[in-house]
C-alpha cells in the first residue's frame, strides 16, 4: 500500500514535470521565433535601407553628371559664339587683303608689260597703266588689330564648388537605427480605429505628424494618408469590421521639409459595426455610409427624431456627433443617446433620453439642468461619455423587480464638460443614439 502511494506521488510529480517541460518548451519555442522576426526585421529593413541608399546616390550622380554635362555644354557654346563674332571680321579683312594683293600683283604684270613693249605700244599701255594705279588707290591699306584688341579666350572655375560640394555630400543623407515615433496604441472604435502615436527618440524635435493606413494583405494596397498635423492621436473612420488594417506613422523635424524613416507598421481591426442613422425617417438624407444625417426642408411642420440603426453606443465608448452645416437654432433640437427609439417625441428632451439641445442646454430625462454647454455650431463636436456607477437594489438576480441602474454621463462640447449620473429603470448594456432639428440645414456625421 505504501509502495503504491509513493508511485502515485511520483507519477503525480512526473506528469508535473512533463507539463512544465512542455511549457518551458512552447516558451522557449515562442521566443525563438520572436527571435527570427527580430533577425527578419534587421535583416529586411538593412536589405532595403542599402538599396534605398544605392539608388538615391545612383540617381543624385546621374542627375550631377547631367547637370555638369548641361553646364559644360552652355560653356562650350558660349566659347564657340565669341570665336565665332571675333573671326568674322578677320575673314572679312582677310579677304580684303587678298583682293588687294591680287590687284596689285596684275597691276605688277601690267606695268611690267607695259615697260616691256615696243615704242609703238608704249605710250599707250603706259597710259592705261597710270590710270589703273591711280583708280586702285596704292597709298590705301586696311587696318588689321592689334592683338590686344582681338579676344584671347580662356575659362575660369571657382574653386570654392569643389569645397562646398564635399562638405553637402559629407552630411547628406543619415542612417537610423530606430524610427523617431512609434505607434503607442490601437483602440477599436465602432466601423474606426483610435490611432495613438509617441517620440521614442527625445532629441528630435516634430513638427508635424504622418499617419498612413493600408488594408492588410492586399498586395495591391497602397498606403493612404490620414493625417498630417501636430496631434499624437487620431481616430480613422470607415473602416470594415473584422478587418486587418496596417498604420504606420512618421514625423517632419522643425524647420526641415523632409519626412523622417516610418514607424515599424501595427496591425489592428475593429470588431464594432459602425454608427448608423436609420433609413426611412422624414425630414432627413443620408449620405451612402449612412453616418451623415441632412435635415432638410420636406417637413418644416413636424419632424420626428431621427434615431440610430441600432443601439450601438455600448459604456465605456466616446460618441461624438461632428455638426458639419448648421440651421437656425432652436431650443427644441437635441442630440443625445435614449434607452429606446420607439417614441413619437419630437426631440430627445423626454423620459429615459439624455441630450444638448443645439443652444448648450442639457436634458436629463426631459429636465433641464443648470449647467449649460457652449452653443453648437459648424465645427462642434458633442461628445457622450458614458460608464456604469452602480445597480442597486436587486432581488433574486432579477432586475425587473425593482431598483435603479446608474450611469455616470459625460457630455463635452467645446472646451467644456458636463457631467452627472443618470438614473434609468432597467439595467442597459448598449444604447441609441439621436437626433432632432426644428430647422433644416443641420448636417450631422456620428462616428
Amino acid at each position: 500500500m505504501k509502495m503504491s502511494v509513493e508511485v502515485d506521488v511520483l507519477l503525480q510529480e512526473a506528469k508535473e514535470s512533463i507539463e512544465a517541460a512542455q511549457n518551458y518548451r512552447s516558451e522557449l519555442q515562442q521566443r525563438l521565433h520572436g527571435l527570427n522576426q527580430a533577425r527578419k526585421q534587421i535583416r529586411g529593413s538593412s536589405g532595403q535601407a542599402r538599396e534605398t541608399l544605392r539608388k538615391h546616390f545612383a540617381e543624385l550622380q546621374a542627375a550631377a553628371t547631367r547637370l555638369l554635362a548641361e553646364r559644360l555644354a552652355n560653356l562650350l557654346t558660349e566659347v564657340d559664339t565669341i570665336e565665332a563674332d571675333s573671326i568674322k571680321p578677320l575673314d572679312d579683312c582677310q579677304s580684303l587683303i587678298e583682293h588687294g594683293v591680287g590687284q596689285a600683283d596684275e597691276l605688277l604684270r601690267e606695268g611690267e608689260a607695259a615697260l616691256r613693249c615696243g615704242l609703238g605700244e608704249k605710250e599707250d599701255k603706259l597710259g592705261s597703266f597710270t590710270k589703273k594705279a591711280m583708280h586702285i588707290q596704292l597709298d590705301s591699306l586696311p587696318e588689321v588689330p592689334a592683338l590686344v584688341d582681338v579676344p584671347c579666350v580662356s575659362a575660369q572655375f571657382d574653386d570654392s564648388l569643389l569645397s562646398l560640394l564635399r562638405d553637402r555630400v559629407a552630411r547628406h543623407g543619415a542612417v537610423s537605427s530606430h524610427p523617431p515615433v512609434q505607434i503607442e496604441e490601437l483602440q477599436e472604435r465602432p466601423g474606426s480605429i483610435l490611432v495613438r502615436w509617441c517620440k521614442v527618440d527625445e532629441d528630435f524635435a516634430a513638427a508635424d505628424y504622418r499617419l498612413q493606413y493600408r488594408r492588410s494583405g492586399s498586395g495591391g494596397s497602397q498606403y493612404e494618408d490620414a493625417y498630417i498635423g501636430r496631434e499624437s492621436e487620431f481616430l480613422v473612420l470607415h473602416l470594415d469590421p473584422h478587418t486587418d488594417y496596417l498604420f504606420r506613422v512618421c514625423a517632419r523635424g522643425e524647420g526641415r521639409t523632409e519626412w523622417s524613416p516610418w514607424s515599424i507598421p501595427q496591425t489592428g481591426y475593429t470588431t464594432l459595426a459602425p454608427h448608423e442613422w436609420r433609413s426611412g425617417t422624414e425630414g432627413y438624407i443620408l449620405s451612402s455610409r449612412k453616418n451623415i444625417a441632412l435635415r432638410n426642408d420636406s417637413s418644416q411642420s413636424r419632424c420626428p427624431v431621427l434615431y440610430s440603426k441600432a443601439p450601438t453606443y455600448f459604456c465605456g465608448q466616446t460618441l461624438t456627433f461632428k455638426i458639419s452645416a448648421a440651421g437656425q437654432m432652436d431650443r427644441r433640437d437635441s442630440l443625445g443617446v435614449c434607452i429606446d427609439s420607439e417614441s413619437e417625441e419630437e426631440s430627445l428632451q423626454r423620459d429615459q433620453a439624455v441630450c444638448i439641445s443645439t443652444n448648450g442646454a442639457v436634458f436629463v430625462n426631459g429636465k433641464e439642468m443648470t449647467n449649460q454647454l457652449p452653443a453648437v455650431t459648424v465645427g462642434s463636436a458633442v461628445t457622450f461619455d458614458m460608464e456604469v456607477v452602480s445597480l442597486f437594489p436587486i432581488s433574486n438576480n432579477n432586475t425587473s423587480e425593482g431598483g435603479n441602474f446608474k450611469l455616470r454621463v459625460t457630455i463635452g462640447s467645446g472646451n467644456r464638460e458636463v457631467v452627472f449620473d443618470w438614473l434609468v429603470d432597467q439595467p442597459v448594456d448598449c444604447l441609441f443614439f439621436g437626433c432632432s432639428f426644428v430647422h433644416s440645414g443641420w448636417k450631422v456625421l456620428v462616428f
